[in-house]
């Protein structure tokens, strides 16, 4: 790992700093999996309050903890350099890389916290899935071999913020899964992937230049777009598939206009931060999306 640099701030971060550096259009990655997996829960009769608010916590530092991360990894290889997204912590030089690290590993250890806290009241193995997330975290660009400097972010995100989010939601409540779970998983993890996917859409001609090989410059910057649209079109697809389980499920269209106003910039070949907006959108959409379907859910539980 390169010597933390110690660039010169021209001012003193603030808490917007700060709050901006957590990425907050990124927090419905967080909230959407515990509220479908909630939702799903309560499908088969197993909703618990108490164990999703402490899901939803881990969920959510996490997602910040993530952030804080990225920023730094990011940051101290010079990957940041250069970028047309929001402004980072490190990159910038407002905050010392040992801060920025910190705050990543005192989220970190609040998501161990309240990890430990659910698995005591569900199933032990959750400490070892726990583990698994804040490694998958921390090496997504951390570390020697950061594993989303090779492609693998968006399957990183699919697994961790789709299927282990909503599916260990889901059980951590009910003690067990089904395809209703499962589908829901897969929607809020192709969601999540697409998220990340315009990301670094917006930002592959600087990824490029840096090494920072992710898929979208794998996919070049059409394949990308064709992969993003897709994702964005499966809620629609799923809340029909959802029907077989109940008709309420059909709810979960309300969130498809959300859908075609994210994928609008980038199916129209938007660039640079005019894809900016992408992110929101779509995390409305995912958010929308696990709402509305976890309503449907409750009310045709068993």
């Amino acid at each position: 790992m390169p010597a933390d640099p110690q660039p010169q701030p021209s001012r003193q971060a603030t808490l917007a700093d700060w709050l901006e550096g957590a990425r907050p259009h990124t927090w419905a990655n967080a909230f959407s999996p515990v509220i479908a997996g909630s939702g799903a829960a309560a499908w088969l009769g197993g909703f618990q309050l108490g164990r999703a608010l402490l899901a939803g916590v881990v969920a959510w530092a996490l997602i910040i903890g993530v952030n804080f991360a990225n920023d730094y990894s990011d940051g101290i290889r010079g990957t940041d350099d250069a970028r047309s997204g929001p402004q980072r912590l490190t990159g910038s030089g407002l905050v010392p890389p040992r801060r920025v690290k910190a705050a990543a590993f005192t989220c970190f250890t609040v998501a161990a916290a309240a990890g430990i806290w659910l698995s005591l009241l569900s199933s032990w193995w959750f400490i070892v899935v726990g583990a698994a997330c804040i490694a998958g975290a921390w090496f997504y660009t951390g570390g020697k071999h950061p594993y989303g400097y090779r492609g693998l972010g968006e399957v990183a995100v699919f697994i961790f913020f789709g299927l282990v989010a909503v599916l260990g939601t889901q059980f951590a409540q009910a003690g067990r899964i089904d395809w209703v779970g499962a589908l829901c998983a897969v929607i809020i993890g192709g969601l999540s992937a697409a998220v990340n996917l315009a990301n670094n859409l917006r930002d592959i001609p600087t990824d490029s230049q840096t090494g920072k090989i992710t898929l979208a410059v794998r996919l070049g910057d059409s394949g990308t777009r064709r992969l993003f649209v897709l994702l964005a079109s499966l809620p629609a697809l799923a809340s029909l598939a959802l029907c077989f389980a109940t008709w309420w499920a059909v709810l979960g269209l309300a969130a498809v206009p959300l859908l075609v106003v994210g994928a609008r910039p980038v199916a129209r070949g938007a660039q640079g931060r005019a894809l900016i907006p992408v992110l929101g959108a779509t995390g409305r959409a995912i958010l929308v999306w696990s709402v509305l379907t976890a309503v449907a859910l409750a009310f045709a539980g068993a």
